[in-house]
Order: structure tokens, then sequence, then C-alpha cells
């Protein structure tokens, strides 16, 4: 399984690109993973839809709210049952197009609380690579 991380506009800070890439790099001891950064929704849509067989999820605070152990098992179920390529949609500051809202059904939150768009991509990586390290039975998430 492929992860791809479709993001609108760059994550510009230092200090949060370091943490990203270096979240990044962990992941990429579990499964490929592979970074688009695109300008706006209309070039995230074109992207979405070079790519219709992957499964996407727009972050969203209205969407699902999952723990670590549930994302976990989530990831694990789309591993297990062949998915290869989960693509996590990431918004910019002004958020998303209602285009690019009605293609991508699911929706997940990282939290009620609202976060700066650059922050939310680190966070969503940490989250990712802390599923990957649960499902593999490293002590990182204790």
């Amino acid at each position: 399984m492929k992860l791809r991380f479709l993001m609108l506009g760059k994550l510009r800070r230092p200090e949060l690109r370091a943490l990203f890439d270096d979240y990044l790099k962990r992941i990429g001891r579990f499964c490929p993973v592979e970074v688009n950064e695109v300008r706006d929704g209309e070039a995230a849509l074109k992207r979405l839809d070079r790519d219709r067989a992957a499964a996407a999820l727009l972050l969203d605070a209205g969407g699902k709210v999952h723990d670590s152990l549930s994302l976990a098992r989530w990831l694990g179920e789309q591993r297990d049952r062949g998915t290869r390529e989960v693509i996590f949609v990431c918004g910019d500051a002004d958020g998303f197009p209602e285009a690019l809202r009605k293609r991508v059904a699911q929706k997940l939150s990282l939290s009620p609380m609202t976060y700066s768009h650059e922050l939310a991509r680190v966070m969503l990586a940490e989250q990712l690579y802390r599923g990957f390290a649960i499902l593999s039975g490293s002590p990182y998430p204790k």
C-alpha cells in the first residue's frame, strides 16, 4: 500500500517542514509515501481524477474522528484488503473549494479543534507513523 499526501499549497515554515519530512522518512520504512503540493483545488481535482482507484480522505474538522488505535486498525484494514493507494487531501489556509469537498466523500478529523493547515499536516504524518508503529508492535506509541 502506498500513502500520498495531496496538499493544497506548500508547507513553508522550515521547522514544520523538517518535522513533516522526518515523519515521512519514518513512514517510508513501512510503505512508499509521496507528497504532491498543488496550487489550488482545481489542480487537486485533476490529480484525484487520474487516480480514481485510490481511497481518498479529506482532512476536515467535521470528519470522522479516530483515536490512534482505531486509525491504526483502519490502516491495517486498508493494507490487508489490498488497497493500493490511500490519498490524504490536506487543505490550505482557505480550506477546500466545494467541488473538492463533494469529490472526496470520506472525511477525517484530527480533532474538533482547529489547527493551522501546516501544523495539521505534521500531526497527520505523526499519527500515520504512529499507526504503522502500532501495527508493527514498535515501542514508539507507548
